[in-house]
């Protein structure tokens, strides 16, 4: 008899998985076999604002060089994909501790109606990917004067 290591998350990201179907909702990627849990090795902090003509994404990414990060729009959905790359070993130096997180990471998010997926623009500076999305001009209220008569 084989022993299987039991992992809670396969379980939530089955339920989920069931649920995103059932309500007609795409979490992963297009093309992509592999869920958003067992994806990713580690996840970057994210602040999502909004004013009047645009959404900003902003995602706390150090240590990750700026060729090792990929920003994509598709059907809807905005993904920022990277990965931190651990240092080599090198003759004559000992690691004592290291607590810093490796590896890949994946952040998708659904764009709302009014974001206008040709107008987006990505900044990469000193450890921050800033994404700017620009509402679309259909999408903003008008306001019509009502003559009383």
């Amino acid at each position: 008899m084989n022993l299987v290591k039991w992992n809670p998350f396969n379980e939530l990201e089955d339920i989920s998985n069931s649920l995103n179907k059932f309500f007609g909702r795409q979490i992963t990627p297009p093309g992509s076999d592999v869920g958003m849990l067992a994806q990713a090795d580690w996840v970057p902090t994210v602040d999502i604002s909004e004013t009047d003509d645009r959404y900003l994404i902003k995602a706390e990414i150090p240590g990750v060089k700026k060729e090792d990060v990929k920003v994509t729009v598709q059907d809807g959905m905005l993904a920022i994909r990277g990965e931190r790359k651990q240092e080599k070993e090198e003759k004559g130096k000992r690691f004592h501790r290291i607590e810093r997180t490796y590896g890949s990471f994946m952040r998708s998010f659904q764009l709302p109606d009014d974001a206008d997926e040709t107008g987006v623009a990505a900044e990469f500076k000193d450890g921050m990917l800033n994404v700017t999305l620009k509402k679309s001009a259909k999408a903003k209220p008008k306001s019509i004067d009502i003559a009383v008569s």
